[in-house]
């Protein structure tokens, strides 16, 4: 475990990387909008601006990290293969990347990945890879794969230039909301790579700001290994929030990021998580996946608290299937 001196150097480090990363990213990204979401902002009685990364290339905040670590390897790395594990829009955006940048990529994914995303990923001109249902145990796999063909493994969010990438999400937010700030960020949480790179930036460009963990309560890997403070197994359940789903690898360096960085952990329902979607849906026309809901739905639970405030809320994909999205909305 990383001693507190450590810990602060690198939380230092990332953010320092994060705001070098920021505009060299932007010849292939989108800037997308920190917008007001005026029914939500009622709601809570709180100004609520979203960072509406479901509208990012590829549909979500992916190709951030992707890209960062593409770009430290070299031309040759690239093209001899890069490989990656992900229940969807990791292994999408590292396919952007590299289809981007010049490069070859593999990606295995679950067996029951969204067909959409699985779709969109061999577009680009990846090969995909399907077994098995845990992505932490297919990280596993890959890296295997990886170090027996001599390829570069890109974890989805175990990797510092990972973190370091979607840090600039938050470069963005900070730089967007100048002059009111942020109280409360609500972020989802996975393996850890987003909250990590986005608390990290936050917690140096607006002191005091609250960072708020978001997790599915049927698959809340990483709020159950904070708590226990190592990666622990937990039975996990079906979750309409695929993007955060899966384990925690015992050598995360989010792991302790999450722990030292995030405020609060917020797990909401399957019940929770649909109606968010609904509502960002029927009053901002918007189509989000279950992952960002989730962010929207921990928002909607802690309105108590949020009276009075500015409140971010990273909605950080749309790419939901179309028979994952009518289940969601005739339940």
């Amino acid at each position: 475990m990383m001693t507190a001196v450590s810990s602060q150097a690198r939380q230092s480090a990332l953010a320092a990387e994060s705001h070098r990363l920021a505009s060299k990213l932007r010849d292939y990204l989108v800037l997308t909008p920190l917008s007001v979401f005026a029914a939500m902002s009622e709601e809570l009685n709180a100004e609520v601006l979203v960072k509406s990364e479901h509208q990012q290339c590829t549909g979500s905040f992916k190709p951030r990290g992707a890209l960062a670590k593409a770009l430290s390897l070299s031309l040759s790395q690239r093209q001899r293969g890069v490989v990656t594990a992900s229940s969807g829009n990791h292994g999408l955006a590292v396919a952007y990347a590299l289809a981007a940048l010049g490069g070859r990529a593999t990606v295995f994914v679950p067996s029951c990945a969204s067909p959409s995303k699985v779709t969109a990923i061999r577009r680009l001109g990846a090969e995909i890879r399907a077994t098995g249902t845990d992505v932490g145990i297919l990280e596993g796999l890959a890296r295997a794969y990886a170090a027996d063909h001599d390829l570069t493994y890109v974890s989805p969010y175990n990797d510092v230039d990972v973190i370091a990438g979607q840090g600039t999400l938050a470069v963005e937010m900070a730089e967007q909301a100048a002059g009111g700030g942020l109280d409360t960020v609500f972020v989802s949480v996975g393996g850890g790579g987003l909250i990590s790179g986005v608390a990290s930036v936050l917690k140096q460009c607006l002191p005091g700001v609250r960072v708020v963990g978001a997790c599915p309560a049927n698959d809340a890997a990483m709020a159950a290994s904070v708590r226990a403070g190592r990666a622990v197994a937990i039975h996990a359940l079906p979750t309409l929030s695929d993007g955060t789903a899966g384990s925690v690898e015992d050598n995360a360096v989010t792991l302790e990021l999450c722990r030292s960085l995030v405020d609060d952990w917020v797990l909401v329902t399957e019940d929770a998580i649909r109606d968010a979607m609904r509502m960002v849906i029927d009053t901002e026309h918007q189509l989000v996946e279950g992952a960002a809901a989730v962010a929207f739905a921990a928002a909607r639970d802690q309105r108590e608290s949020l009276a009075g405030q500015r409140v971010g809320i990273v909605s950080c994909g749309g790419n939901i299937a179309a028979s994952t999205l009518a289940i969601a909305l005739s339940s």
